[in-house]
């Protein structure tokens, strides 16, 4: 699988908010042809004990079979801040996308995609990197404001942040904790919310997510 090394990993905190703020235009939205989709990934990190353990999971879509998957470790080479996650995540990642035979066409993020201050969560900032459709799926709120949702599955508000909306709330099963949902690159929030929505047919998170987090808690 093809990787853009857009830039370097070895930066500042300062040079990354740079960085995410050269790259946030560069953002397309479009619409995901659903009807064309047979592959969709599920990205995650695991970070333990100085390690970052990276699993990018392939399944078919929509039937959600697990194709293919590819891990990777390394120490973990930059230190937590809010919104800079991509910097502290990304390397370990980019070497487990280098490893994909099988291309998906969509691929969702255990992480936020515009739903950030610089409009560059981890699913944004890769959209760039691999050229390719990008979710956010976060699991706790980030920033922004919103109503919520009622309590059955499909039910959303949206996430407004200065006015904008950068994504959706989304109850994903009912009577359990929504999701926060956006796209990354490539992608538009009705595309985003569908197919989270179509990938999600039992849990709180979409399979492709429950699958790389997994595979990155097993490495």
């Amino acid at each position: 699988m093809h990787v853009n090394h857009l830039h370097d990993w070895d930066v500042t905190p300062k040079e990354a908010v740079t960085i995410q703020q050269d790259f946030a235009g560069r953002l397309r939205d479009e619409p995901l042809d659903m009807d064309t989709i047979t592959h969709v990934a599920g990205v995650d990190v695991s970070v333990k004990n100085g390690i970052s353990q990276a699993a990018v999971v392939i399944l078919t879509y929509p039937d959600l079979a697990v194709v293919e998957i590819q891990r990777a470790a390394m120490p973990t080479p930059f230190p937590y801040v809010p919104g800079l996650l991509t910097f502290r995540e990304g390397p370990a990642l980019e070497m487990a996308f280098a490893q994909i035979n099988t291309v998906p066409d969509v691929l969702i993020f255990d992480g936020m995609g515009r739903i950030h201050p610089r409009h560059m969560g981890i699913a944004a900032h890769f959209g760039l990197w691999l050229d390719l459709p990008t979710i956010g799926c976060g699991k706790t709120h980030f920033i922004g404001e919103y109503d919520e949702p009622d309590a059955q599955k499909g039910a959303f508000t949206p996430l407004l942040y200065k006015g904008e909306q950068l994504g959706v709330v989304l109850r994903t099963r009912t009577n359990v904790k929504p999701v926060y949902i956006s796209p990354g690159h490539r992608c538009d929030i009705d595309s985003a919310m569908a197919l989270t929505l179509r990938c999600t047919p039992k849990y709180r998170l979409p399979e492709p997510i429950r699958q790389a987090h997994n595979a990155a808690g097993d490495l």
